[in-house]
């Protein structure tokens, strides 16, 4: 039979951190036993293609990829 999860405080704490400041990802939470016993944090960045005439007179896009947001640093 499975336990109830338990979750105070201090795990909310931890799960907002980890969501904090995050713009596309997952968090995975792993349970065992009805307690959280690891947190996985996936962050992907998202880049938008400039239309540079650089990238095309080169043959290359590559070099011309821009963040499309901006984050703060850590």
């Amino acid at each position: 039979m499975a336990k109830p999860l338990k979750v105070d405080d201090v795990w909310l704490d931890r799960i907002a951190g980890l969501l904090d400041k995050m713009e596309f990802g997952s968090l995975n939470i792993v349970v065992h036993e009805g307690q959280i016993v690891q947190m996985e944090r996936t962050e992907r960045k998202r880049y938008e293609m400039g239309a540079s005439s650089s990238a095309k007179s080169s043959g290359s896009q590559r070099n011309s990829a821009r963040p499309f947001r901006q984050s703060g640093s850590r």
